[in-house]
């Protein structure tokens, strides 16, 4: 059945209201306006031992009118679908951008926002990449998977508690702009997630292991059997959460260690994802946790890691959680390298980053997470690139005499700067000799950007690469929060700083 957008969300009053939002802001004399109506559903269900424990189904609807006159910037929101109400919300908006203009001039800046150029595109429809819709499946199947799964792992031996949880997001939105582009999208994203526990009675110690399936751009679909080998992964866990439990500690020291892409794609978000958005960079997003040490003067001149690092920006790629046709600045997505044979090459941009930076045009990466909220400049899919021809896993981990293989993402810290980081994983094994050789408790790996990424001396091929991600990317204040992928393959990195996490802590 071929996708469409829902018809619910077309029936609103999506064109009136944005001609007359956009013609009033013409009237009062903005430079440029955009508007942009959304609805954004969003429902989670959440089983303890196959018992269900909690369920919620959201929709989020509004529009925002965004001005940029006299030099400000001016945005407002609102609720009421009327002519009139639209009219009044854009009026509100160069009211803004006046008061704005004049603090920014009482403060003695004479700084103006201005856009890089963008083509006006008319009317354009983009739905993403799903077979079939998750809100068009009955709640009661939803728990009946969920539930069927968790007593698979409750009857295995030594699994004592399983949680089970299920995002789904359905996001519509309709935008257009005083240069004429006019864009209609729905994309629709899935986390599944599983945890299985294991307690020891006798000792009190308990330890839990959680499924490596990433959130995904994909429908009910990918629950039963698309994009994802679930009977094979529930089958594995319970032997793979006793090896766990049994598991001896580490020893701190230095390590070699073959990175997953479960792992993996957690690092590139931390230290080059947001290392690399350009208003951080420029030193615009200071806040919440901001700021890059990858500064824009640094541009093609940083030695980001070593010579087989390469690393792309992408709102395109097929499932991807931050792939959509155009941004919500009118602009049409696209691919572009940000790290190319190790060396920084580019940054993620809005229409206004790229026109202070002297770039052509931006590439695609304002988002805002609700109508009530101003787009921001947001992570594209920031993915490191396979070696054609490369290794597996099993070859780079042959390779390796003393290490530890890491699987599976767990907690981070790193600075503002993005540039001293530490993390931990699910599953450590050790590696023997080009062997695994069991598996390893309170692991993490600690390091600076550059030296980490200077270390990798080995990226697998493209039986490696899995596109993982996170729905929950926070950023700004007031908060906002984003869903973004990250591919990568497996990766060798020679002589890593490890930590025993129980021993630091002091515990």
């Amino acid at each position: 059945m071929p996708r469409t957008i829902d018809e619910s969300f077309l029936s609103l009053p999506l064109r009136p209201l944005a001609d007359a939002a956009l013609a009033r802001a013409r009237a009062l004399g903005a430079d440029h306006a955009d508007f942009r109506l959304e609805r954004v559903r969003s429902a989670s269900r959440v089983l303890r031992d196959a018992r269900p424990s909690g369920a919620e189904d959201t929709t989020v609807t509004g529009y925002a009118v965004r001005v940029v006159h006299g030099g400000s910037w001016g945005f407002a929101a609102g609720v009421d679908m009327t002519m009139d109400g639209a009219a009044r919300v854009a009026a509100q908006a160069v009211a803004m951008a006046r008061l704005s203009a004049k603090i920014i001039a009482a403060a003695g800046s004479g700084e103006r926002v201005e856009l890089a150029p963008e083509p006006a595109y008319g009317e354009q429809t983009w739905i993403s990449s799903y077979e079939i819709n998750p809100f068009d499946v009955p709640d009661a199947d939803k728990t009946a998977l969920l539930t069927e799964w968790s007593e698979r792992l409750l009857a295995a031996r030594g699994v004592s508690h399983v949680d089970a949880r299920l995002w789904a997001v359905q996001e519509n939105k309709f935008y257009a702009d005083t240069a004429g582009t006019v864009t209609t999208q729905q994309r629709v994203r899935v986390q599944p997630e599983l945890t299985a526990t294991a307690v020891d009675s006798g000792s009190g110690r308990f330890d839990s292991l959680r499924t490596l399936a990433p959130p995904a751009g994909r429908g009910w679909e990918y629950l039963t059997g698309t994009g994802w080998d679930w009977d094979a992964e529930l089958a594995g866990m319970p032997e793979l959460l006793a090896a766990k439990m049994a598991a001896p500690s580490v020893e701190a020291g230095r390590y070699d260690l073959v990175v997953d892409p479960s792992n993996l794609f957690l690092t590139i978000h931390e230290s080059i994802g947001h290392a690399t958005e350009l208003d951080r960079a420029l030193g615009y997003e200071a806040a919440f946790a901001g700021t890059s040490f990858a500064t824009f003067d640094r541009l093609g001149t940083l030695r980001y890691g070593s010579p087989i690092m390469n690393v792309t920006g992408d709102r395109t790629v097929e499932h991807g959680l931050a792939t959509i046709g155009w941004d919500d600045e009118g602009v049409r997505t696209q691919s572009w390298d940000l790290v190319r044979d190790g060396v920084l090459v580019g940054y993620q941009t809005d229409r206004r980053t790229a026109r202070l930076s002297g770039f052509e045009r931006s590439n695609g990466c304002a988002f805002a997470d609700s109508p009530a909220h101003v787009p921001l400049q947001r992570m594209a899919n920031v993915s490191l690139r396979p070696a054609p021809g490369g290794p597996d896993t099993e070859e780079l981990i042959a390779g390796v005499d003393r290490g530890i293989y890491v699987v599976g993402h767990g907690s981070w810290s790193i600075d503002m700067q993005r540039h001293n980081f530490q993390f931990t994983g699910q599953r450590f094994f050790r590696i023997e000799k080009g062997r695994l050789a069991g598996q390893l408790r309170d692991v993490a790996y600690q390091a600076t950007t550059t030296d980490f990424w200077g270390s990798m001396e080995a990226v697998g091929g493209p039986q490696t690469y899995v596109l993982g991600g996170s729905f929950m990317c926070g950023k700004a204040q007031p908060g906002q929060i984003a869903a973004v992928s990250h591919g990568c393959p497996s990766a060798l990195f020679r002589g890593v700083t490890i930590l025993n996490t129980t021993r630091e802590s002091g515990r």
